[in-house]
């Protein structure tokens, strides 16, 4: 009789070693009961709830060529941990004449046997799930301390020995800038060349991009805000930005969004979103129209224009 091993761990704690103990005890069974190794898939650092693994998808590709009879496992949950799964690809097997064997559970070929092996399956993913729900409820608790949970940090925050964000001195100045460079008039693109012919880099170590840009300028982090999936807490963090400049920054997001196809399109209208208006403190965009043959330029307040709160009326533009 031939067969192959397949071992499997995943970044649960484990390491190189336990491939070695279960491909060790694999081999000791296998000679034990008169199976001929032929070769060995391995799968690192993958989870069994899933059956995106390379070795394992290609040990069931092999398997319809008739080079082996078994597939030993360590432990049935080296195979899956999810039921369907498991009974999808031991059918695949089934129909190509391979068997999956534990070299460490005594399982019967009888009626015991299918009663054993389904259940010693149900506590595999019995377990998978109980874990998963440990690890969900140690991540919701770290946030509702406001605790780092892993991830890349934005620019301008640390990490403390305590797990909590701190203010980076060195790198928050630089988040400042680009929302008052925003803010002044400049273009995401015109900031992320400066930040880049400056030498500087992302929170990544690499060079700015224009995404790096827009994220960092719609970060709630940034004005003290923690947020975890569906856990937000103010004052969560040490803010970087100031409310009422981040919430310019987001006024004018919106109006350059809609400025390229409207106001940026009136090429004399260069102080769209640089004025602000008399009354409100909103953003001025640029509008033209034509009248009697004639083109008539003038900016106008982005309150009135969006919902009506502002009556501030429209200004010519004078050459």
């Amino acid at each position: 009789m031939t067969g192959i091993i397949y071992a499997r761990y995943s970044s649960d704690n484990q390491r190189e070693e336990s491939i070695d103990g279960q491909i060790r005890e694999c081999k000791e069974f296998a000679e034990k009961n008169d199976i001929r190794i032929i070769d060995t898939y391995i799968d690192r650092a993958l989870s069994a709830k899933t059956d995106n693994r390379p070795s394992f998808q290609q040990m069931i590709k092999e398997s319809s060529k008739g080079l082996f009879d078994v597939i030993i496992v360590w432990k049935l949950d080296r195979f899956a941990r999810n039921r369907y799964d498991s009974a999808h690809y031991k059918n695949i097997l089934k129909k190509n004449g391979v068997k999956v064997i534990s070299a460490t559970e005594a399982i019967s070929s009888g009626a015991e046997g299918i009663l054993l092996e389904s259940m010693l399956e149900g506590y595999a993913e019995y377990y998978s799930a109980e874990f998963a729900e440990k690890i969900n409820r140690g991540l919701t608790e770290n946030a509702l301390k406001c605790k780092y949970n892993g991830g890349s940090v934005a620019l301008g925050c640390v990490i403390d020995d305590e797990q909590h964000f701190q203010i980076n001195p060195t790198l928050a100045p630089v988040v400042l800038n680009i929302f008052n460079d925003y803010l002044s008039g400049k273009t995401q693109k015109e900031i992320r060349d400066e930040l880049n012919n400056k030498g500087l880099k992302n929170a990544n170590g690499r060079e700015f991009t224009i995404n790096n840009i827009s994220k960092i300028l719609t970060n709630r982090r940034y004005i003290d805000n923690y947020i975890y999936k569906d856990v937000l807490i103010e004052n969560g963090i040490p803010a970087i930005i100031p409310n009422d400049v981040f919430d310019k920054v987001q006024e004018m997001i919106v109006v350059n969004k809609r400025a390229p196809s409207r106001h940026k399109a009136v090429d004399d209208c260069l102080l769209t979103t640089k004025l602000y208006c008399g009354k409100c403190k909103a953003f001025m965009v640029g509008e033209s129209g034509n009248a009697r043959g004639k083109r008539y330029s003038y900016y106008k307040c982005v309150s009135t224009k969006r919902n009506k709160t502002c009556d501030k009326k429209a200004v010519k533009k004078t050459r």
